[in-house]
């Protein structure tokens, strides 16, 4: 070909725009009590996620699975957070951790639960994932799920970090399980008392917008402080802890993160129940909003039946995007927190404003370390995630 032409054609194709790269992700570290001593290091670990998540090397997938994997694997690795490393110890003083993911775009879910010894359960749900999109050479159905010893074993087949159950393990959580075990055993004058306000919050997860417009949800846990041994709570069970989906014409979607008591959110199925009730309204043109959507499930389908059931203060807190027409019928992402504990801790970024901001939201009801229960339970707030 002539020079000339070459060169015309290389100036023609620089000159073409190249289509503008918005990558959004926000994390929460839980729903519950964050007291003053634990507040900048939650913080800081939130921050530290949203920076890694959106960092990209040139071997890093830029999916919205990829960096909802990047942002709660880095939680994972922080001794302040209940998930990963620092998680709560069982009755047996062990470290078992539950984690899923889900994509958006084609609704597959992946999970694993009560697994020890896995650095980043974050990813090895994320392996979990991988694997049941392949064909079986014998036309088994591929797993969604895996728990306990078979999960550790899958783990070590697919490549994924394996450490010495006690090298999962922090000074934090072993000072705890001692003091709270003691007076499990050994009750002061019969009375071993309540779990304090303070322990370690359950949950951490992360929602995320990819550069194509899809949504993914993800979430991790070490499950409560002095769990039964192989006990799976919300983070492993699908339609509890984690949801994303999109319409058919990618137009519309959300995705969610949930944290809180495991076994009053997979009683409701509240992260599906959700999905479920903003995919109603976007297909029945409702004219419920997202605040209302959010109050009317955390109340009449979360709290109210748990409070039937006599639970006096039904705990869970909420992460969501939601994919929403903006102005010129563009597609923008719009964020919501919402919670009926005392305080949840998020933050967000995004390509286009990569510095990322980290909150403790607090429930304006909470009369100093507690969440009064005979107030409005739900705290709803909308978080500036969009440029």
């Amino acid at each position: 070909m002539d020079l000339n032409k070459v060169n015309l054609i290389t100036r023609a194709v620089m000159q073409v725009p190249m289509k503008e790269r918005h990558v959004y992700v926000a994390v929460h570290g839980g729903a519950g009590y964050h007291g003053a001593v634990s507040e900048q290091s939650v913080k800081s670990a939130l921050k530290r996620a949203c920076a890694r998540a959106l960092r990209e090397s040139p071997l890093d997938d830029s999916s919205a699975l990829s960096v909802v994997e990047r942002a709660i694997a880095v939680l994972e690795d922080d001794e302040y957070l209940n998930a990963g490393y620092g998680s709560n110890l069982t009755i047996d003083g062990c470290v078992e951790c539950d984690a899923a993911v889900m994509d958006g775009l084609s609704g597959d879910f992946s999970s694993v639960g009560a697994v020890p010894g896995v650095k980043n359960p974050i990813k090895l749900a994320s392996a979990v994932l991988r694997h049941s999109r392949e064909p079986d050479s014998l036309g088994r159905i591929r797993p969604m799920t895996l728990v306990a010893s078979g999960a550790h074993s899958f783990a070590s087949s697919q490549g994924i970090q394996t450490v010495a159950p006690n090298e999962m393990i922090s000074p934090r959580a072993i000072q705890e399980w001692q003091k709270w075990k003691s007076r499990l055993d050994h009750p002061p004058n019969g009375d071993p008392g309540s779990l304090p306000q303070d322990a370690m919050q359950d949950t951490v997860g992360a929602v995320a917008w990819d550069n194509e417009g899809n949504l993914a949800a993800g979430v991790s846990s070490g499950g409560l402080l002095l769990k039964y041994s192989g006990r799976i709570g919300e983070a492993a069970t699908f339609g509890a802890g984690c949801w994303a989906q999109q319409s058919r014409s990618e137009r519309s979607g959300m995705a969610c993160s949930i944290s809180g008591a495991g076994e009053h959110i997979m009683r409701s199925g509240l992260a599906r129940v959700l999905g479920e009730a903003l995919q109603s309204r976007q297909s029945d043109d409702s004219e419920l909003d997202t605040h209302h959507i959010l109050l009317q499930i955390l109340n009449q389908q979360f709290t109210e039946p748990l409070r039937q059931r006599g639970e006096r203060m039904p705990n869970a807190g909420v992460l969501l995007l939601t994919k929403e027409q903006g102005e010129d019928d563009e597609a923008v992402p719009r964020l919501w927190c919402a919670f009926t504990t005392e305080s949840m801790a998020v933050a967000y970024a995004s390509t286009t404003k990569p510095s990322p901001k980290a909150s403790i939201l607090r429930h304006p009801a909470s009369t100093g370390s507690a969440v009064d229960a005979d107030k409005s339970s739900v705290f709803i707030t909308a978080l500036p995630i969009h440029r």
